[in-house]
């Protein structure tokens, strides 16, 4: 087992991965479980957003109004479950979320939920401005339109969640490796890595 610093060693077999599965448009959805306030898992699949800048950190979009941003609140721990069907890899990446919504009081994590929102298609921004998610939705009203001047920042609704990886289980079913990364925070205050391999 051997210690390796910044940047993350597992890092860049994710990249590796997303590259060699880039013309599969499902290759950026992963799934990511968190924990219910009856302590029951919970689970849905959510669209990889990239790294924040210079950082091992996940980014995904959501709406604030989703039954996942009480569940984060409640236990801020959780795991995404991400599966390359061309490359047969697995990763399970788990750590915790820090939600950032309109309310968040760091501007730079402001400044970067904006980013996150003007990254997005326009039609995805505008499901952020639809009925609240999970709420019934009487058929027989029709849908209302909405329109949304592309230069607006971020709505209410809009939320960016960041998942700073703790724990990271690398799996290739193509050479039947499996690797284990685990971090510990070091004295200056940045993540150090180890590494171990483990049986599939």
């Amino acid at each position: 087992m051997g210690t390796v610093t910044a940047p993350a060693p597992w890092k860049q077999l994710l990249l590796s991965a997303l590259e060699a599965n880039a013309h599969l448009r499902h290759s950026s959805y992963s799934q990511l479980a968190t924990i219910g306030s009856n302590g029951r898992p919970s689970n849905r699949t959510v669209v990889f957003r990239g790294f924040q800048e210079d950082s091992d950190k996940i980014q995904i979009n959501t709406d604030c109004r989703t039954r996942k941003i009480e569940e984060l609140k409640h236990c801020p721990f959780a795991e995404i479950c991400w599966y390359f069907t061309d490359s047969w890899e697995q990763f399970r990446i788990n750590g915790t979320v820090d939600i950032i919504d309109g309310s968040n009081s760091d501007p730079m994590k402001l400044q970067q939920r904006e980013k996150s929102w003007f990254a997005g298609s326009l039609r995805s921004r505008l499901q952020y401005l639809g009925p609240s998610p999970g709420l019934p939705n009487p058929s027989e009203q029709p849908a209302n339109e909405v329109s949304l001047d592309p230069s607006t920042g971020p709505v209410g609704a809009f939320c960016l969640l960041v998942l700073d990886p703790h724990q990271v289980d690398y799996l290739n079913l193509k050479s039947n490796q499996r690797l284990s990364f685990t971090s510990t925070p070091s004295s200056d205050g940045e993540k150090s890595w180890t590494s171990e391999k483990v049986n599939p």
